[in-house]
């Protein structure tokens, strides 16, 4: 077996499809700029409807799961917990808001539209109104809708049908076991490809910002032979990272960057017009919900205008290939929570803090422009978008603090975006395995930075939105299966929960008891890994095989599968149009109080941690400890759980009653 873990159609077909726009930048840059524009213009006039039908579509989906019966849903099995408290789970999705985009359209955006707005006149009270509404629109919570979609189906069929987080297991109710074919690595393709482009943007828009910040504070040239320079230096910070392993430092990094743009934001917000920023922040929020629906569907068909194709189609197709980075990144650490919390938090968490940090930074902009800087801000950014933020920051107290903070904000975003982009490329190339060789991810944190660099040599900013739009339209058609995908899978969890009630509402525990010795003996003792690991071996595998045997006699195929990285074991019992049956038995700890003081001399307990032989089924149910039951007890328990679920697909619901297989 190689050390590298990949899934080699999906590595040699991003890599392949990456490589071809590479090549052509590389070697031809001027026939590429040219290129890139034709590309952009045709796939925006045939298909920039879609766009904007798909993200209309998006949010509309999650807030129909979120707010209707699917939001009980658990992501995970119905008695799992979340992995981490509220206010943690808060404070990352809270994070998660904050990067490059921000900081680099936190002027530059409220200044372009106030000077060319869309409708309203140039550089009045009522442009510096559109300005706002059309930055918190592109902001807002359609761009979070993208990622929930996503996250959803990554964490929702991952965490709940034990399958390998990658975009093609969302797919499953639809395709079923075809997800690891050619469809599936198709899916996966696009993945990788589309979060290519996206974060190669970032990464684009970036380094432009750190040139210009430079350029500001020590008078470095700015110029394309700068930004390659600056995005070799960048990634080979992340390459380190990557290699090494520095976990814990980027992570630490990362908590200071937020403390630091949070601080940043208040700086500005107390520095500067208090009163008149929270009197526009609501009133903003206002004028955003007045006009969400024509904003949503408005496409400019009847007075066709380019600025869309601009800004509002970009940034849909910049979320849609930014995607499976940012959904990535939330369900992993969404496991536990219902479908509504999951929707709520992540539609309006990050866009809340997303919408005050652009008043804040958007409305004194336009202020100072109107009154102090005479619209010498206004040419400035016109001039060139880059260097908006610093031109800004002169009409402010402590000018060269706040620059250089900034810049220093850009390269950590840049290198965290670098460093954690190339962990979940290379998660979609594994095939969902996270534990790679660190190779694996250098490969990938070097080809982003290559990307980014031919990207710019080919065109600047106008290449990397046309990289963008390109890549992000077969990834639209795979969001709306996924959004498919959900209602199907969901659908049929609802009515086999349902008809699980109905039909055997107290079976989901085992029906044999532990006889008065067992009990006194689990009192009096606290086992231990080894414990179960033997328990595993000698007590629940011949059982589970000795059940297989009699099914496979009797016409049911079944087999037992082992894990030999968890420990895990499972018997599976395949069937046709309906959820496998699966009784597994896994692993499972958790910390013993303090006031527990059996078997405290054992070595092993020390630790004040008790270990489980915990059972998990297929549809989600809730396990429970099996240790120390006899080889009857368990056969006994397996059967009453088949015939739980032979009851449930006997059901009228069973029709919809499609599912995934355990995968171990």
């Amino acid at each position: 077996m190689s050390r590298f873990s990949i899934n080699v159609p999906v590595f040699a077909g991003s890599v392949a499809l990456i490589m071809v726009f590479v090549l052509v930048g590389a070697i031809w840059p001027q026939a590429a700029e040219q290129w890139f524009g034709t590309l952009q213009s045709g796939i925006l006039g045939s298909f920039g409807w879609f766009y904007i039908l798909s993200v209309a579509i998006f949010l509309i989906v999650v807030l129909i799961l979120g707010l209707s019966r699917f939001g009980t849903l658990r992501l995970g099995p119905d008695d799992a917990l979340p992995d981490f408290p509220y206010p943690s789970w808060v404070a990352m999705l809270f994070a998660a808001g904050m990067g490059i985009g921000l900081m680099f359209f936190a002027v530059a955006e409220p200044m372009m539209h106030f000077a060319a707005p869309p409708e309203a006149t140039p550089g009045t009270i009522g442009a510096q109104r559109e300005a706002m509404l059309i930055t918190f629109f592109h902001w807002g919570i359609h761009a979070w809708a993208i990622y929930a979609v996503v996250g959803l189906a990554l964490a929702y069929f991952g965490y709940r049908y034990n399958l390998p987080l990658t975009v093609r297991s969302g797919l499953y109710p639809l395709l079923k076991d075809r997800i690891n074919g050619p469809i599936g690595h198709a899916v996966d393709i696009f993945a990788i490809v589309g979060t290519m482009f996206g974060i190669a943007t970032s990464l684009g828009f970036g380094v432009l910002q750190i040139n210009a910040g430079l350029a500001h504070l020590v008078g470095l040239p700015q110029g394309i032979t700068t930004q390659i320079v600056l995005i070799a230096i960048v990634t080979a910070i992340a390459s380190v990272s990557v290699i090494t392993g520095l976990d814990r430092g980027v992570r630490r990094l990362s908590e200071v960057n937020l403390v630091l743009a949070v601080g940043l934001m208040l700086f500005v917000l107390f520095i500067g017009p208090t009163s008149h920023l929270m009197k526009t922040f609501v009133q903003n929020i206002g004028l955003y919900l007045d006009s969400i629906v024509l904003k949503t569907f408005n496409i400019y068909a009847y007075e066709p205008r380019e600025w869309i194709d601009a800004w509002t189609l970009f940034y849909w197709a910049w979320w849609i290939s930014w995607s499976p980075f940012v959904g990535m990144f939330i369900a992993r650490i969404s496991r536990g929570r219902t479908v509504r919390e999951f929707v709520i938090a992540v539609l309006f968490i990050p866009a809340g803090f997303t919408f005050l940090w652009m008043t804040v930074f958007g409305n004194t902009a336009m202020l100072i422009d109107t009154t102090a800087a005479a619209g010498a801000l206004g040419e400035a950014v016109a001039a060139d978008v880059s260097v908006a933020l610093f031109q800004f920051f002169e009409y402010l107290p402590f000018s060269a603090v706040t620059s250089t903070i900034a810049v220093m904000l850009v390269t950590i975003f840049f290198i965290t975006s670098s460093d954690s982009g190339s962990l979940v490329i290379d998660t979609l190339a594994a095939g969902g395995e996270t534990d790679t060789p660190a190779l694996q991810r250098l490969f990938w944190c070097v080809l982003e930075g290559v990307v980014a660099a031919v990207l710019l040599m080919a065109g600047g900013l106008a290449a990397l939105q046309s990289a963008t739009i390109a890549s992000a339209l077969p990834f639209t058609v795979i969001m709306l299966l996924l959004c498919w995908s959900l209602f199907k899978g969901m659908s049929a969890d609802l009515a086999h929960s349902t008809a699980a009630a109905k039909a055997a509402p107290s079976v989901s525990h085992p029906t044999v008891e532990r006889s008065w010795q067992g009990r006194l003996a689990r009192i009096l003792h606290t086992p231990s890994r080894t414990d179960v690991e033997r328990f595993v071996e000698a007590t629940i595998a011949p059982a589970m095989a000795s059940v297989a045997e009699e099914l496979t006699t009797k016409g049911r195929t079944a087999t037992v599968h082992h894990d030999s990285n968890t420990g895990a074991i499972s018997l599976v019992v395949p069937a046709e149009g309906v959820r496998d049956f699966v009784y597994g038995v896994q692993k499972a700890s958790h910390l013993l109080p303090s006031f527990v003081v059996r078997d405290t001399t054992r070595p092993e307990t020390s630790g004040a941690r008790e270990y489980e032989a915990r059972t998990t089924f297929s549809d989600g149910s809730q396990g429970y400890d099996i240790m120390g039951l006899s080889r009857d007890q368990i056969i006994s328990d397996i059967l009453h759980q088949f015939e739980r679920y032979q009851i449930q697909v006997a059901s009228p619901q069973s029709a919809l009653f499609a599912g995934a297989p355990e995968h171990d």
